[in-house]
């Protein structure tokens, strides 16, 4: 078997600010590519921020992502309204991201679901997404305890790996998640959402392409 480079604290922190990936999925995923990952650093990065958190004043630490343009922003946010909307359309609470890929041109979302959707089922996520975007729904962010997050509803991978406070985005009454951002203040902002392509990622995991048009 080839042998990989791990995975370095400061990458998988990089992965976690910027995406939401859990510690406990970026090391899974490792494992199954032969990779491991340095969860000793990753706890130092996540110290680190969190007391770099606490001392920053409002609006002067960035979020870490290697691309906050407006674009990537925007789809984003839209992968919070696909992750509820696959929910409800599907009927299925305990879907979930389990990884995602966003660059200005379009986001690629992984979630838990165990069969091919359908072209209606694929129309229905549209219509509903672009629903909410038409209602100009605000998003607006709050930080907690965990505990506060868990009660509240939001979801997310809940562990202690998150720290003593979390980021937790609210669109309107539709979608409620712990994330670390960026977001746009209100989704009205987005334009229209498309599906491009639903497939198979792996195993259990279903992988859509999406752009804002």
């Amino acid at each position: 078997r080839s042998i990989h480079k791990n995975i370095s604290g400061k990458e998988a922190f990089l992965l976690y600010q910027s995406y939401g990936f859990p510690i406990e999925m970026i090391r899974d995923v490792a494992i199954e590519t032969g990779t491991d990952v340095d969860i000793e650093a990753f706890n130092q990065e996540l110290k680190k921020h969190q007391e770099l958190s606490r001392t920053a004043s409002v609006g002067k630490f960035k979020s870490g992502l290697a691309d906050n343009s407006e674009a990537t922003t925007k789809l984003h946010t839209a992968a919070h309204l696909l992750n509820e909307a696959l929910r409800e359309v599907l009927n299925d609470k305990e879907i979930s991201q389990r990884g995602s890929n966003i660059t200005p041109e379009r986001l690629r979302f992984d979630f838990n679901f165990d069969r091919k959707l359908t072209d209606e089922e694929k129309q229905k996520v549209e219509k509903l997404i672009n629903e909410k975007i038409s209602e100009s729904l605000s998003v607006e962010l709050q930080e907690m305890s965990t505990e506060e997050a868990k009660e509240s509803g939001a979801h997310g991978m809940f562990d202690d790996k998150y720290g003593d406070k979390v980021k937790v985005y609210k669109i309107g009454d539709f979608s409620n998640e712990i994330c670390a951002g960026p977001h746009v203040k209100n989704i009205s902002e987005l334009g229209i959402f498309k599906i491009k392509k639903e497939q198979s990622s792996s195993a259990g995991v279903r992988r859509i392409k999406a752009v804002l048009e």
